[in-house]
C-alpha cells in the first residue's frame, strides 16, 4: 500500500482507522493501476491524472467521495459540492458495503468528467468519453 496513505490511516482513531483501512484496500483492489497519493490532505486515487475517488476522516463521519459520482446515477451517493462530485458518509466500518463500493468505482472507471483540465478550462467541465 502506498506509504502516504497507509500513514493517514495510522494517524486515525479505533473506528475511524478501521473505516480508513477498509476504503483503502477495497479502492486498491478495485483500482489497481491507478495512481493514488494523499492530495489535498486526503487519500486520491487518480487515472491518466483526472481524480477519482478518495476518501476523508470529517468531523462526524468518513465521506467516500467520486469525482463523477453523479452521474453515476446511485442512489446510495448524495450530491457534493458544485460540480459532479457525490459521496457517501460512513460511522461505522460496518456501514461500509463492499458490492457498492465496488459497483461504483466500476462506474468511475467509465464515467469521468474532466476534472485535471477544470482550471484550464476556466471552471467548465467536460466529460470523457471511453468509448
Amino acid at each position: 500500500m502506498h506509504p502516504e496513505r497507509t500513514a493517514y490511516n495510522k494517524a486515525q482513531d479505533g473506528e475511524r482507522r478501521a473505516m480508513c483501512e477498509l476504503l483503502a484496500t477495497l479502492l486498491h483492489k478495485n483500482l489497481p493501476d491507478a495512481e493514488s497519493k494523499v492530495w489535498h490532505g486526503s487519500p486520491v486515487w487518480f487515472i491518466k491524472g483526472n481524480p477519482i475517488v478518495g476518501y476523508t476522516n470529517r468531523k462526524n463521519s468518513v465521506n467516500l467521495l467520486f469525482w463523477s459520482g453523479q452521474s453515476f446515477d446511485e442512489p446510495g451517493l448524495q450530491p457534493e459540492g458544485s460540480f459532479k462530485a457525490a459521496e457517501a458518509k460512513y460511522t461505522s466500518a460496518d456501514q461500509i458495503n463492499a458490492a457498492d463500493v465496488t459497483r461504483w468505482v466500476a462506474k468511475a472507471k467509465r464515467i469521468q468528467w474532466d476534472y485535471k483540465d477544470i482550471i484550464k478550462r476556466k471552471g467548465v467541465l467536460v466529460r470523457l468519453r471511453f468509448d
